[in-house]
């Protein structure tokens, strides 16, 4: 019988905005809330790769 229990194969993987388990259906997320959440901060340009200052674009 327990070859019939689901084991998991690896860690627990939890939600990047709260913490909590991932649910399924909104992976990586817990909830359509938290994916709403990290939506946001995408739009707002939160999330940020910094460049370096001496950078020049190239404008001709």
């Amino acid at each position: 019988m327990d070859d019939l229990v689901k084991k998991p194969t690896g860690p627990l993987k939890t939600c990047p905005i709260c913490g909590k388990p991932t649910e399924h259906a909104t992976r990586p997320f817990c909830s359509s809330r938290c994916r709403d959440v990290d939506l946001n901060r995408w739009l707002k340009g939160s999330y940020v790769i910094p460049g370096r200052d001496d950078e020049v674009d190239d404008v001709e």
